[in-house]
């Protein structure tokens, strides 16, 4: 078994949030949230808000940990244990440009209600929720967008 750790993000600004598809070799993937692993002494805020950016272009600023999600999938010979630890991040403005390298093919911000049925895995959709309801919160207290909880 292989352990693995990743941190990504719940990129909301102005009320939608930001999602990936990702295509693979033409083999459906769907839709996703971004994410990617940790590098070696990188801190977990730090990859998240890398990853963001590599995968989206997308300039963000973390607002609060959200909470972390755990599969597994096999890859030949061994079984991958991933661990993903997610942040609330407020985007900038609604720019987003795919990143090629990594197979996404398209990008963009959707209402809450199209991502959450939008996403692939039930474990973004959990985590997506979460993000949500900690922003209408946020959002509700007038802490949205101001700085007061940095």
């Amino acid at each position: 078994m292989i352990e693995a750790t990743s941190c990504g993000g719940v990129v909301i600004f102005r009320g939608k949030i930001l999602l990936l598809y990702k295509n693979y070799k033409n083999k459906y993937e769907g839709w996703v949230l971004p994410k990617g692993t940790v590098e070696p002494g990188e801190e977990y805020k730090e990859t998240a808000l890398r990853e963001v950016l590599e995968e989206t272009g997308a300039h963000v600023s973390i607002i609060k940990y959200v909470g972390k999600s755990q599969y597994s999938f096999a890859i030949p010979d061994d079984t991958v244990q991933k661990e993903v630890h997610w942040y609330l991040m407020m985007g900038d403005n609604y720019y987003s440009k795919p990143q090629r390298e990594e197979y996404f093919i398209d990008s963009g911000y959707y209402k809450y209600h199209e991502a959450f049925h939008l996403l692939r895995f039930p474990n973004e959709k959990q985590i997506l929720e979460k993000a949500y309801n900690e922003y209408l919160e946020l959002k509700k207290s007038n802490l949205w967008g101001s700085h007061k909880y940095f």
